[in-house]
């Protein structure tokens, strides 16, 4: 089983990049499923039901999202739907959506950090829960955990390591280096990173973001220009034994145009 993980999809710009990409990863590393973390896709700041629509005849399988999934209000009504999105887990009892896919052999789980990010329920105590309550366990879980700090990320990671094929972190847009297999078997990435403009500050427009630094008021950011850095990692896992064998970055350099 290859699963390839995109991470933070920004604007068009990404959504263009990982349609001018992705059908030839497809071919060339011979993928079986494709999860993206989409909350991001829809100008720079959440997902509507179109852009969801774009990543998914790209040759998406599963859209993750986080915190920003809410911000554009028209995919709350699709997220108890047919559409293959998720949204973080451990938001309270009640909130609309699922925290949780099954497609084909892979389950694919979202959780939401609490470090810096908000009053979550614990993400650690959510997925003890939603893995105890598995009456039928899939061959392969991917979780993509949606979390600032490096640590909240690489203690889950430790924490769910033998339970969970791969755990991979998303939210910073700032890839990290640190793929490896833990001790029990699960691959494990810190952070993805992003699909979105390279000359960026985690994918918006700099002198709008410098300026947000410099008067500490508010000020409207936009998505930024130019040639898109496509960041990825590539999971492959065995059937027979359940457990991952390789993870390794995909990171490409994409115009968009």
């Amino acid at each position: 089983m290859r699963i390839l993980m995109i991470g933070d999809v920004i604007g068009r710009p990404g959504r263009r990049a990982v349609a001018q990409a992705l059908p030839q990863l497809r071919r060339e590393h011979h993928i079986d499923l494709v999860v993206v973390n989409g909350e991001n896709a829809a100008g720079g700041r959440g997902l509507t039901p179109e852009t969801a629509h774009e990543l998914l005849d790209a040759g998406v399988d599963v859209i993750t999202s986080g915190n920003h999934i809410w911000d554009e209000p028209s995919i709350i009504p699709h997220l108890d739907g047919a559409l293959p999105v998720v949204r973080p887990l451990n938001y309270p009892p009640g909130v609309p959506g699922r925290g949780s896919l099954r497609t084909g052999p892979l389950l694919v789980l979202n959780l939401v950090g609490r470090t810096f990010m908000g009053n979550y329920d614990c993400p650690f105590r959510a997925a003890d829960a939603f893995l105890a309550g598995l009456k039928d366990k899939p061959p392969f879980i991917l979780v993509d955990f949606h979390a600032e700090a490096t640590s909240e990320k690489q203690a889950l990671g430790r924490y769910l390591d033998g339970r969970a094929t791969a755990v991979v972190g998303t939210h910073t847009h700032v890839g990290t280096v640190d793929t490896r297999l833990l001790p029990r078997g699960t691959a494990f990435v810190t952070d993805v990173g992003m699909t979105g403009p390279r000359d960026s500050v985690i994918g918006d427009d700099p002198e709008a973001v410098i300026q947000r630094f410099l008067h500490q008021t508010p000020h409207r950011l936009a998505v930024g220009k130019g040639e898109v850095t496509f960041n990825s990692v590539l999971i492959e896992a065995d059937e027979a034994t359940r457990r991952a064998t390789s993870i390794v970055r995909l990171d490409l350099e994409v115009d968009p145009r």
